[in-house]
């Protein structure tokens, strides 16, 4: 899709930039140019099961038209304490099992949709209940290793020197958030390879990895 050469992001991410169409819809570019179909075959797919992600509208190589979505994200809800801790866990935990009761596209049993990076930031708080958003990594996959991948993300903002004060509200919310999924330890080693080869993370985030691991099966 063709923006204005004056067009300027209102949002942007680690990969993405979001840009306003109207009231209704938004378009997010990738800098790199990722191609977005796969990505929106698989929100499409989720929706007609009832989840809760955006509309998709038009896409064209790194570009995706969405519909847009109002409201803080779950990480800003609750450091502005309108979400407890437990609440954030639980919230996540819920997603993950009605993502994971979706059949795969492919149909092949045992296999679900995998998200690959839900977390509180990718999370919108909208009027109508919690919307999914920023599906870039979703592909067919077992379900414990989705829980593995958001477990990591939460014990590295609980561990990180970076984020110290959001270090207990973190490790509460991990803490509720495992108890309440499938056991994620036959999917950690996978999740942990795939974060380790994430070329958005920094070195120092890199090596929180051991410690990440050690929290999270300090849990199971």
């Amino acid at each position: 899709m063709i923006l204005p050469p004056d067009a300027r992001p209102f949002a942007a991410g680690r990969d993405a930039d979001v840009y306003a169409i109207d009231d209704d819809w938004v378009l997010r570019r990738y800098r790199d140019g990722h191609p977005v179909r796969d990505e929106a075959d698989y929100m499409r797919h989720v929706a007609k099961y009832g989840y809760p992600v955006p509309a998709v509208g038009e896409i064209s190589g790194a570009d995706i038209v969405m519909q847009r979505i109002t409201g803080p994200t779950l990480a800003e809800s609750a450091i502005g304490g309108r979400l407890s801790p437990a609440e954030l866990g639980e919230l996540h935990a819920d997603l993950h099992r009605r993502l994971h009761a979706i059949p795969a596209p492919s149909g092949t049993p045992g296999l679900t949709v995998v998200h690959g990076d839900l977390h509180p930031m990718n999370v919108i708080a909208a009027p109508d209940g919690p919307i999914v958003i920023d599906w870039r990594d979703a592909k067919e996959g077992p379900a414990e290793l989705d829980v593995a991948k958001t477990a990591i993300i939460f014990a590295q903002v609980a561990l990180d020197p970076e984020w110290a004060e959001l270090s207990s509200l973190l490790r509460e919310a991990l803490a509720v958030y495992l108890a309440n999924s499938v056991d994620p330890a036959p999917g950690l080693p996978a999740a942990l390879r795939d974060r380790a080869n994430n070329p958005t993370l920094t070195p120092a985030e890199l090596a929180l990895l051991p410690a990440q691991e050690a929290l999270i099966r300090s849990h199971l």
